[in-house]
């Protein structure tokens, strides 16, 4: 009997086995955990990188070309936009037109076809208060011309103006621009042997340091004289070719230097 009972209980264990298995195969699929890591007290991981605040770049401007104060234009290249041009006429059929200034195998070459042309070029990349201007100068023309320096340049004032004549003769000048033409006031002159006149090569420097206007020709001291009636204080600085009444005038400028006194 007992033998029985214990096949009746097996039969009834394996029935309920059976639709335990049953029933889980027929439902709706459960969602699976979700497995979680234990939490542990390792520290969290840092970065190896340095600890750099964003920073937002603008964009970088070209740089522009800075003029210079104090050097020698050896002509090399055409003229830098510094230089401007003024031409004064000294009679009705002076044409200056006719002339042309331009560097050529490293010199500067003023070629004049019209007579009573007076022909400026003027650096006004810095203002100067007290500078010293030089310039050498090859006469391949006509002896009958002259060569200018000029200190303390205003276009709307006017300049000093240093000018020596090729036959030997020299003046120092206050230029007035302030109406429709130029005047010129003399402030001295005089003669100088040490102009080299002719076919040939002459040096010639200014310096204008406080009221003193001062000129040198080839290495030579010839003037230096005080200016207190204009009364001019600084300015750009530049120099110029004059022709008259004789053609052709051709001079050819080896170099312009522009010196601290």
């Amino acid at each position: 009997m007992k033998s029985q009972y214990r096949m009746l209980s097996a039969f009834i264990v394996l029935l309920v086995a059976i639709g335990c298995v049953c029933s889980g195969s027929g439902a709706t699929p459960t969602t699976p955990a979700t497995s979680v890591p234990a939490a542990t007290n390792e520290p969290a991981p840092t970065s190896s990188l340095p600890d750099v605040q964003p920073t937002q770049e603008q964009p970088q401007e070209p740089q522009q070309p800075q003029t210079q104060q104090f050097f020698t234009e050896e002509f090399d290249a055409p003229l830098s936009s510094d230089w401007s041009i003024l031409t004064v006429t000294g009679s009705d059929d002076a044409d200056p037109d006719k002339v042309t200034v331009e560097p050529e195998d490293g010199k500067l070459v003023w070629n004049f076809d019209s007579e009573q042309v007076y022909y400026y070029l003027f650096y006004e990349g810095h203002s100067y208060e007290n500078v010293t201007v030089e310039v050498q100068a090859d006469n391949r023309g006509k002896n009958n011309n002259s060569i200018s320096l000029i200190c303390r340049y205003d276009p709307e004032v006017g300049w000093y103006e240093f000018n020596i004549a090729n036959n030997g003769l020299y003046d120092i000048l206050y230029a007035d621009a302030t109406s429709d033409s130029i005047g010129y006031s003399r402030i001295t002159n005089g003669g100088s042997n040490d102009i080299k006149q002719g076919k040939d090569v002459n040096e010639y420097s200014i310096t204008c340091d406080g009221e003193d206007l001062t000129l040198t020709i080839n290495g030579e001291e010839v003037n230096s004289v005080p200016e207190r009636k204009y009364g001019l204080s600084e300015g750009g600085v530049g120099v110029s070719v004059s022709s008259f009444n004789v053609l052709p005038i051709l001079v050819d400028m080896e170099w312009f230097k522009i010196i601290e006194p």
